[in-house]
């Protein structure tokens, strides 16, 4: 019987020490302690150092399994006490899984293993045109560890990030496991962005009469600055408007066809210039428009949303991207339509819902459309079909005085990384619609059946923007003599000949002479290629002036001045000959009422 007993616990000691024990994450408590290190090359050294500690007696660990999500690792290296522990490198549609074999068992309650795995990736740093861009992936079931640290060292030559996302207290670039649960890390480094591109408009004239039509291009924003360094064939005029966009006029004969060919360059800032709207103005952002409907139930919703912020958290927690929609050319459907069917969004939908909710409560909001780069689809889609555009709104800020751009859409695909704080220099508006909702039509839409397929946008890096100066032609319309009791019209018309816009200024107008002797008259921004004219008047001086003035206008540093003759026009040429007539008139009437009166006075 002692024999048999001692087979049999012989056997179970076996059994137990071949078999490899199941345990589940309650049984063990998971530390982390990350550092990636960005040299300036881009590629990032990453070490992770672990501690696995366990809360049972029952269990141990034996192996573990890291999901890096990353795609490209290269110099991989794991090693716990005992020494190097690394078993696989196995690729998933999520990135890259190492597998880890332990030296060493730790068995008991609080018992550790402590290990360190390193490798280097190319997928964490990249310098994108004159941005350098870091991204660490979020850890999923952040409840499963706990702790994790994450500690990002850069090159002295990158400087202060521009921004951090999530945003921190300080700019020391280290992370708790909550913030890379909510969305993973997303840093900037560098000034300003600088894009060059090129832009193809097919336009034809189906109709049998001429035709006047235009065309939209990337214009000067409170974000960006555009220069035009060419447009073939020239438009014949360049109009800015109400929105700020900027609408190149051409004239089609019947059956006419051309394609506008237009080259320019673009410089992206991170932080919006002040632009001051009025009251009456921002009203305009407020009103109902097709696609941004106004009904009860969302007006319902906007009362209980109420701030821009709210009403960006709500449309990126309760829409979901449908990425068939994006291949499938479907129409758009607008807010209301989005809000009753809210799992089959693309970026106009995520618009236009933020634009109707925010209009509902009283915040002017308005749509942008245009490029914005992206490396990877999945997570920041594009989704207006043609050429591959995008669409997002920005709302006008009151307390800062400008509009604001926010991405509810890549707020909602990336997992919650935070675009209404601070977007990025990845977006390049090509037109803005406030005024209408789908109108002015963006570069890359104006096809034609015959070139329907060619690729009409092209944007790449630039190192530089050339900051053109801003230059002007200047004329000045005025009469050469004007009749004493009548006012004095004039006319200043400019003409845009620089590659940049003009800015919105003001000329002066004086006159001894004249009342009133001294006025300013404002006028608006002037894109590359327009001009404007801009009217002005002098009071009417009383009948019995007779005088030269002179009017003279300053502009800049150019001062422009022009004699007139006021005079009465009894005085004039054609009071003269005006006052023969009369004469003339008054002595023929005067002898046939007289032989009228001798015939009346014989019979």
């Amino acid at each position: 019987m002692k024999k048999f007993l001692f087979i049999a616990y012989c056997l179970l000691l076996i059994a137990y020490c071949l078999c490899t024990p199941v345990y589940a994450s309650e049984n063990f408590t998971t530390a982390y302690d990350t550092t990636y290190t960005v040299k300036e090359t881009g590629i990032t050294h990453a070490v992770f150092q672990v501690t696995l500690t366990n809360t049972s007696s029952q269990y141990y660990a034996s192996s573990y399994k890291i999901n890096l999500g990353l795609t490209d690792i290269t110099n991989i290296d794991a090693f716990d006490a005992g020494g190097k522990i690394l078993s696989s490198l196995d690729k998933t549609s999520e990135g890259q899984t190492v597998s880890l074999k332990f030296n060493k068992k730790a068995v008991g309650i609080g018992k550790a293993i402590q290990f360190t795995l390193s490798f280097d990736t190319q997928n964490i740093a990249y310098k994108q045109g004159e941005i350098w861009e870091i991204n660490i992936p979020k850890i999923e079931n952040q409840n499963n560890f706990s702790n994790f640290m994450v500690h990002v060292q850069v090159p002295p030559s990158f400087g202060n990030p521009i921004y951090i996302k999530p945003q921190q207290q300080t700019t020391t670039l280290d992370f708790t496991k909550e913030q890379l649960g909510k969305s993973g890390i997303s840093l900037a480094f560098g000034d300003k962005q600088y894009y060059h591109f090129s832009l193809l408009y097919h336009l034809k004239n189906t109709y049998i009469f001429p035709i006047r039509t235009e065309i939209a291009l990337p214009p000067s924003t409170n974000y960006q600055q555009i220069s035009i360094d060419d447009i073939s064939p020239k438009p014949v005029n360049m109009r800015r408007d109400s929105d700020g966009n900027w609408l190149a006029q051409y004239a089609l004969l019947p059956s006419k066809k051309i394609t506008v060919t237009v080259s320019g360059q673009a410089q992206i800032s991170l932080f919006p210039k002040e632009e001051i709207l009025s009251e009456t103005e921002l009203l305009a952002y407020t009103k109902e428009k097709p696609y941004w409907e106004t009904n009860e139930k969302i007006k319902k919703l906007a009362r209980a949303l109420k701030t821009p912020y709210e009403i960006y958290a709500y449309v990126v927690k309760n829409l979901t991207y449908d990425f068939s929609r994006v291949t499938n050319n479907n129409p758009r459907i607008g807010a209301y339509s989005v809000l009753e069917n809210p799992t089959s969004a693309v970026c106009l939908e995520f618009t236009d819902l933020f634009i109707a909710l925010a209009r509902s409560a009283g915040i002017p909001a308005r749509s942008v459309a245009g490029f914005a780069y992206t490396q990877n689809t999945r997570q920041r889609p594009l989704s207006l079909v043609k050429d591959i555009l995008h669409a997002w709104p920005e709302y006008y800020d009151r307390g800062k005085q400008t509009w604001i751009m926010v991405d509810p859409t890549w707020g909602n695909t990336t997992g919650g990384l935070d675009y209404f704080h601070t977007l990025d220099f990845d977006h390049f508006a090509f037109v803005i619609r406030g005024e209408k909702s789908d109108y002015p039509i963006p570069a890359g839409g104006y096809k034609l059946e015959s070139v329907d397929n060619t690729k009409d946008v092209t944007i790449t890096f630039a190192k530089i923007f050339d900051q053109a100066t801003p230059t002007i032609d200047s004329f000045v319309t005025l009469p050469k003599f004007v009749f004493s009791g009548l006012p004095i019209n004039g006319a200043m018309e400019l003409k845009n000949t620089g590659k940049v816009a003009y800015p919105a200024g003001s000329f002066l107008a004086n006159s001894r002479d004249l009342l009133p002797k001294e006025q300013t008259v404002f006028f608006d921004s002037i894109p590359p290629y327009g001009s404007i004219q801009i009217p002005f008047k002098f009071s009417k001086m009383p009948l019995s002036t007779n005088k030269k003035a002179t009017i003279t206008i300053h502009i800049g540093e150019h001062t422009i001045s022009q004699e007139i003759d006021i005079s009465p026009i009894f005085l004039t040429r054609f009071g003269l000959i005006g006052g023969v007539f009369l004469a003339i008139c008054a002595i023929v009437i005067s002898i046939f009422a007289k032989r009228a009166w001798r015939l009346l006075f014989f019979r």
